[in-house]
């Protein structure tokens, strides 16, 4: 019947028919492709939204689930072929809740030349917190935005704020500027959204956080933090002031080859007698005039003071403090340390950025020069009185020389 029809046809409604036929099937085929795009790039959507939540979700567990250090068990977590040449101890942790820096010690132990790291990886209750902070990023107004950092690390330069700095970003609530910023500084003038845009994206509940040291010491930085948040948190890592100037020295010693000894440049006329107190690194060390000027805007309840020594003997104890004093959760532990006896350092099992064990780089641990041991007790006795007062304001020993 078709082909009846088909070859009554004239040769004029032949060509339209195949016109008309033609322009459906185009039509058709379009519909259908732009149709299958849609649902395509749909899906793509979809999966790489959970592939985002997915990857911060891992990335959550990996801060948290720190193989702890045993020598009892036979699960092993990191390879320690990885660690040959490296003499490995473990780090000692305190129950004592005193916050006079008074005792600081380290234990360590050589009896063997091999340390094996054992493990039994947990995932626990924070971990499990932290799947439902990151399930949020699917509610709409949920989506990670940059803040205003809500805690400093304002100094002190060479006492241990990096180290600080990555021992505390191993918790998954506190997200942190890699670099520092010099906001307060060099570059107020840039304004508070310029400062915003250097802060990494946070959710709901996370601490933003930022470290310059420059800030405990430059004169306008109180009252310009004061003026951006009044409730800011303020940490301040603290060192013996004498030790702290020699550390400074030998960072800007391994950048010039030519620079003069420290005691030309920590003394007057190369006289142990008068101290020159203008000269940076000696400077810097009376902490006790700086601090009356951030008391001055901020109370001393807002103000956390760190041993820098006891940070690198005991980091676990002092972390478990500036957890406490920002409210968090103690995810942060001795398992996610050990000790690097030849650095002198205690290093990462794991970090934010990295899942193997690693110290924190070439220039912590670095090794002093020798200095004339009666140029290290006249600057002992320089700080002595300045030590004193910064003890009485702070309400904390020290115990430095």
């Amino acid at each position: 019947m078709f082909i009846a029809w088909f070859n009554g046809l004239s040769n004029r409604s032949l060509v339209i028919t195949i016109l008309i036929c033609m322009s459906l099937i185009y039509v058709s085929y379009t519909f259908n492709s732009c149709l299958l795009t849609s649902i395509n790039r749909s899906f793509k959507r979809n999966a790489s939204r959970q592939l985002l939540i997915s990857t911060n979700l891992l990335e959550v567990v990996a801060n948290v689930t720190i193989a702890p250090y045993s020598n009892n068990n036979n699960n092993s977590f990191i390879n320690t072929n990885s660690l040959i040449g490296v003499h490995i101890v473990p780090l000692s942790s305190t129950n004592s809740t005193n916050n006079s820096a008074t005792t600081i010690s380290s234990s360590s132990s050589s009896s063997n030349n091999s340390t094996s790291i054992n493990s039994i990886t947990t995932i626990s209750a924070h971990v499990l917190e932290a799947f439902a902070k990151y399930r949020l990023l699917r509610q709409p107004g949920s989506r990670p935005s940059r803040h205003l950092p809500d805690t400093l690390i304002i100094g002190v330069k060479k006492s241990g704020t990096r180290a600080l700095l990555e021992f505390i970003r191993l918790h998954p609530d506190v997200r942190a500027a890699g670099c520092e910023v010099h906001f307060f500084d060099r570059h107020y003038q840039r304004g508070l959204h310029w400062y915003r845009h250097h802060m990494p994206y946070t959710i709901e509940g996370q601490i933003t956080m930022e470290k310059t040291p420059s800030y405990f010491v430059t004169k306008d930085v109180p009252h310009r933090v004061h003026k951006m948040n009044a409730s800011t948190k303020l940490l301040v890592v603290v060192r013996d002031p004498v030790t702290r100037a020699i550390s400074d020295y030998t960072q800007a010693a391994s950048k010039k080859s030519d620079m003069k000894h420290f005691e030309e440049l920590a003394f007057v006329n190369g006289s142990y007698a008068v101290v020159d107190t203008n000269w940076g690194p000696v400077k810097i060390g009376v902490y006790a005039r700086y601090l009356e000027k951030w008391l001055q805007y901020f109370p001393l309840s807002q103000l956390l003071f760190i041993s820098g020594e006891r940070l690198i003997m005991d980091p676990a104890y002092e972390i478990g403090r500036v957890q406490d004093f920002l409210g968090l959760k103690r995810v942060v532990t001795e398992k996610h340390f050990y000790f690097n006896a030849t650095k002198g350092f205690p290093c990462l099992l794991k970090s934010e950025a990295r899942s193997t064990p690693h110290c924190l780089g070439k220039t912590k641990g670095r090794n002093h020069p020798h200095i004339d041991i009666a140029a290290i007790e006249r600057l002992r006795e320089f700080y002595r009185p300045f030590n004193s007062r910064f003890y009485q304001m702070t309400g904390i020993n020290f115990a430095w020389p």
